[in-house]
């Protein structure tokens, strides 16, 4: 009597572990996702935060790069900061950057007391109109602006990035403007 009750059991749970890994890998697969996407997300953040800080940098600093041959143009600032971004991201090369700088040509006298530094647009950047420093003609405000325009890696409804503001991420492409501004003594 006893032997055919364990027969019984066995027949009851001979499906068991399939239909659990069925019903948890849906699961398992989006949460694998979703950090993909999600890492990459972070990786984009970090390469758009450093690229116009080192840029900028670079327009200040002048002669005193280690390659100070001469004083840095626009176009090479605009090199130097899509350069960083190359190495790491898809279309680094291509990134629309904006550049005011000294160098960029005369400063534009605002008034008597307020200078503001001329810009340049790399590959069909947005124009935005950097402020006059506070402090100026002492001072000069310097700026680049980098905007990255990219989709997840994994693309979809399921798989998106679920945990990100509206504002950046849109209809399944995200887009960062980073600027950075720095000041020179005139």
């Amino acid at each position: 009597m006893a032997q055919p009750a364990r027969k019984r059991l066995a027949r009851c749970t001979s499906g068991q572990a399939l239909l659990e890994t069925a019903l948890v890998l849906p699961l398992l697969l989006a949460l694998i996702f979703n950090v993909i996407n999600f890492g990459y997300f972070f990786l984009v953040a970090l390469n758009l935060s450093s690229a116009p800080r080192s840029g900028v940098e670079y327009s200040i600093l002048g002669f005193s790069t280690p390659a100070g041959l001469a004083l840095p143009t626009t176009a090479s600032v605009n090199t130097l900061t899509t350069g960083d971004m190359t190495g790491a991201l898809n279309t680094g090369a291509s990134t629309p950057t904006q550049v005011c700088s000294k160098t960029a040509g005369t400063l534009v006298n605002g008034g008597l007391t307020t200078q503001q530094a001329p810009c340049a647009a790399f590959n069909s950047s947005p124009a935005y109109t950097p402020a006059s420093d506070p402090e100026s003609p002492a001072f000069v405000l310097q700026r680049v602006d980098v905007t990255y325009t990219f989709k997840p890696i994994i693309p979809g409804r399921p798989f998106g990035i679920a945990l990100l503001p509206v504002a950046i991420c849109n209809g399944g492409t995200c887009t960062f403007h980073r600027q950075v501004s720095m000041r020179a003594m005139d």
